[in-house]
């Protein structure tokens, strides 16, 4: 299926591995020119590399212009790092028709033990970050009159986890503004706005957590990437590629009409009805 986006501009937030990676390399595989992000320049500038390879493939089976790269590597929760992105040269400024944000979860822990700086960090990287983005891109996508915006957050937006307070707390709190922008005027102008929620994919962060499960409870790594992937009814963890098909789809015309959403990714691991 041609998703109808080659040629447009997407920011992809943490993009130099993960899920921010799998988003930004289905997107430039549809022809998308990109600004990627993230804070450590040596992995962003390797990822940018890969997607120029990706994007050359494109070229060559369509005959058209190969989509531009832009990298910058820095830490999009300042204002600095926000205007360096929009300063990216190359870049369309704040002219973007995509914009991914994505920020890793903050630390795990009894919520007790968290300092009122601890839980302002939490807010701003998972919550006012992305709503400073969208604030910048937003009415520029509406005067064009198209706009999609998705916000990675988690499967715990759904099920809260009570190890994840600091996350459960930042994240519902975007939510909650989502939930009211993606019903505002600019729905009416071609600006989408969506949630995907991922579960158990198999990422660096995944691995961290499995590694330190593993250490706790004295069991092998194999056995606790075992035991919980055999928790979820598609009996493994997803994959990046997986998770950026589905971006990219939401990031197209063909996806118009699915607004305000929460998708949730875990496959099946989710055991209410709602």
């Amino acid at each position: 299926m041609d998703l109808e986006i080659a040629g447009r501009w997407a920011l992809v937030c943490g993009a130099s591995k993960g899920l921010g990676r799998g988003c930004a390399q289905a997107l430039v595989a549809e022809g998308v020119n990109l600004v990627i992000n993230a804070r450590s320049e040596a992995p962003l500038l390797q990822t940018a590399s890969e997607l120029r390879a990706v994007g050359a493939q494109w070229a060559s089976a369509t005959g058209q212009n190969q989509p531009k790269i832009a990298a910058v590597a820095c830490d999009i929760t300042t204002a600095q790092g926000r205007e360096a992105v929009w300063a990216a040269a190359g870049g369309p400024g704040r002219d973007f028709d995509i914009m991914l944000t994505n920020a890793g979860g903050p630390p795990t822990g009894d919520f007790r033990g968290f300092t009122a700086d601890d839980w302002q960090r939490a807010v701003n990287a998972n919550m006012l970050t992305p709503i400073e983005l969208i604030r910048a891109v937003v009415d520029g996508m509406a005067a064009r009159g198209y706009g999609r915006i998705l916000n990675i957050t988690s499967s715990a937006v759904k099920a809260p986890i009570d190890v994840l307070a600091l996350s459960n707390g930042a994240r519902s709190g975007l939510t909650g503004f989502v939930a009211g922008l993606a019903r505002s005027a600019i729905a009416a102008n071609g600006v989408t706005v969506n949630n995907l929620l991922p579960g158990k994919f198999d990422t660096d962060r995944l691995n961290a957590t499995l590694v330190a499960a593993a250490e706790k409870t004295g069991q092998t790594l194999e056995h606790v990437r075992h035991a919980q992937a055999a928790q979820i009814p598609a009996r493994r963890f997803g994959t990046p590629g997986e998770f950026g098909a589905l971006c990219a789809f939401l990031c197209s015309p063909q996806a118009d009409y699915i607004n305000g959403q929460n998708l949730l990714l875990d496959g099946g691991l989710y055991p209410g009805t709602f």
